[in-house]
């Protein structure tokens, strides 16, 4: 049987050095790809990692701004983990959502609720964990009610923090 050389990091660890599209998709080898947002264990500070993670959001690159709350998710420690968990895994909603997966938006966007809901009454960071717990949920309802064609650009877009953070 033939084993595949896989992608790994200086320390060993499973990297995947394949560009990505907008919705990070895996493009071939050589192609023409966006920048990727830095690895898991260089994570930026907690408001960084926000403004960044919003940047990509407001231009329409969900899947990126998961890498960056990803990372500040590894990062974090109790009690903040779960948020940021819930953080990346809404991101991973809104980037199915923007692949045309309807089921499994509706799944993450679901469970990032979840996980962000348990920190909506003392939100850290400046964030509104309230606002953005009830746009995922409604927007998961609306996903599965009446799937992704009624849903516009502006619809996959969501502010991280209130606005008197910003």
């Amino acid at each position: 049987m033939a084993t595949s050389k896989r992608d790994r990091d200086p320390q060993g660890r499973p990297r995947n050095a394949r560009p990505r599209d907008s919705a990070g998709r895996p493009l071939p080898r050589g192609a023409e790809g966006l920048e990727q947002p830095p690895e898991d264990d260089a994570a930026p500070e907690p408001r960084e990692a926000l403004r960044e993670a919003q940047q990509l959001l407001d231009t329409g690159y969900p899947f990126h701004a998961h890498e960056v709350l990803e990372a500040a998710w590894k990062a974090s420690s109790a009690p903040e983990r779960d948020m940021w968990q819930g953080l990346a895994q809404l991101a991973v909603g809104l980037t199915h959502a923007q692949r045309g997966n309807a089921t499994g938006a509706a799944a993450l966007l679901r469970r990032g609720a979840e996980r962000i809901g348990t920190r909506a009454t003392d939100p850290p960071h400046g964030l509104d964990l309230a606002g953005l717990v009830q746009h995922a949920v409604t927007l998961a309802e609306r996903i599965e009610r009446d799937g992704l064609d009624g849903l516009s650009a502006d619809d996959l877009i969501v502010r991280l923090r209130g606005a008197l953070a910003e």
